[in-house]
């Protein structure tokens, strides 16, 4: 399969074909000009996990036409993915393994370090890498610990002098970047800054630094900060009450109808037990298209301007609503979830019904689920200075 090809293929004729998820890359671009207008630092459109579900190589190319100059990515098979869909913008991966560090190498896709074993590995491989060095400043999940900084920074002073890597970037994650008093942040901001002094002292001359995600770039005031990573606030997931918009709204229509009676069940198990005389519908999604069966129960969908409850367990491939004494056919448009401006639910109403978080939710959808693409622009993706990998511009001076 061709790296540029999406995992999301065109849907079968049939059932499979009734239902889709449809992304509208206005909002993406729009997300990315409200970012670029409330903060100073450039933006990482973070596209990892197939740009949160919504297909990644559409998603990036339209942030950058809206003016993100960098990509963020978690893995390597996600950034090579991006370079044979053609874009040639900056890109940082931070998951590899040293099997993909040539592969990374020849498409100039920039790296992340936290260890002096990651930092020998890049430098023995005979392409130059671009690497940020990660410090650890909270999370505690990935990143040089603050006691091993030093020893890094020099190495990786050492190995830049030797013309095996560049020292590109320096950055860090924030543990509480959601949160409105951003205490926890200003800390984690204060030793990035020393751990920025450290390298430069070291002799290292990164030109990025970048700490902050969609949230921490509002709550945060970072002006030395270079990039913030936007990935939630890209898909509108607008944690800080900035006026984002989501991007994706999953619609599908009505299988089948029947109607039934008073103390009849529905469903495996026959959780539910219709209280009255009623017409029920089938709609042909599941927990295997990513809706969560843990919401049976509480969730609604829209059908015909009216909120349906979802009744009996969630089941694979299927689910199933009551339509009370609304007369529905087979065919009606159903919207599982959009932007609430219809009285639809949205992912979050559907992330509170399953005690998660909308990222998950848009993760979440799956393969059987085709994407159609609404305003999408015909015009090549931009890279940062109009040229391609070579040019100076990728050294990501401001």
């Amino acid at each position: 399969m061709n790296l540029v090809q999406s995992r999301h293929r065109p849907a079968a004729r049939g059932i499979a074909g009734l239902s889709e998820a449809v992304v509208d890359l206005s909002a993406v671009r729009d997300n990315v000009r409200t970012f670029r207008r409330l903060v100073p630092q450039d933006v990482m459109a973070v596209v990892k996990a197939d740009a949160f579900g919504h297909g990644a190589v559409p998603v990036a190319r339209a942030a950058i036409e809206a003016g993100a100059t960098w990509l963020g990515v978690a893995r390597a098979d996600e950034a090579l993915q991006l370079r044979a869909g053609g874009l040639t913008t900056p890109i940082l991966t931070w998951l590899y393994d040293a099997a993909e560090l040539m592969l990374l190498g020849d498409v100039d896709v920039d790296v992340s370090v936290s260890t002096i074993a990651e930092l020998q590995r890049v430098a023995s491989i005979p392409s130059v890498h671009c690497v940020h060095l990660k410090l650890d400043t909270g999370l505690h999940r990935a990143g040089s610990a603050p006691d091993q900084w030093i020893e890094l920074t020099r190495a990786a002073a050492h190995y830049e002098a030797l013309g095996a890597v560049t020292v590109r970037g320096i950055w860090s994650h924030l543990s509480h970047g959601d949160s409105a008093d951003a205490v926890h942040s200003m800390r984690q901001l204060q030793l990035l800054r020393t751990g920025v002094s450290l390298a430069r002292r070291a002799g290292l001359r990164p030109s990025v630094v970048h700490l902050a995600n969609s949230a921490g770039a509002i709550t945060l005031d970072a002006p030395d900060c270079d990039l913030v990573r936007i990935g939630a606030g890209l898909y509108g997931i607008d944690e800080t009450g900035i006026g984002l918009r989501p991007a994706m709204r999953l619609m599908s229509k009505l299988a089948q109808v029947r109607r039934i009676h008073a103390g009849e069940g529905v469903s495996y198990g026959h959780d539910h037990i219709a209280p009255r005389d009623t017409t029920v519908a089938l709609v042909p999604l599941g927990y295997a298209d990513g809706i969560p069966r843990v919401a049976a129960g509480q969730a609604s969908v829209l059908c015909r301007g009216v909120r349906m409850p979802v009744i009996g367990r969630i089941a694979m491939d299927q689910l199933v609503v009551d339509t009370g004494d609304l007369a529905v056919e087979p065919g009606e448009p159903v919207t599982i979830f959009g932007d609430g401006s219809h009285g639809e639910p949205t992912a979050r109403d559907w992330a509170g019904w399953a005690g998660t978080i909308p990222h998950e939710i848009y993760c979440g959808i799956g393969s059987r689920v085709p994407r159609r693409y609404e305003a999408v622009s015909d015009g090549p993706a931009p890279s940062r200075a109009g040229a391609g990998p070579s040019d100076t511009a990728w050294e990501g001076n401001r």
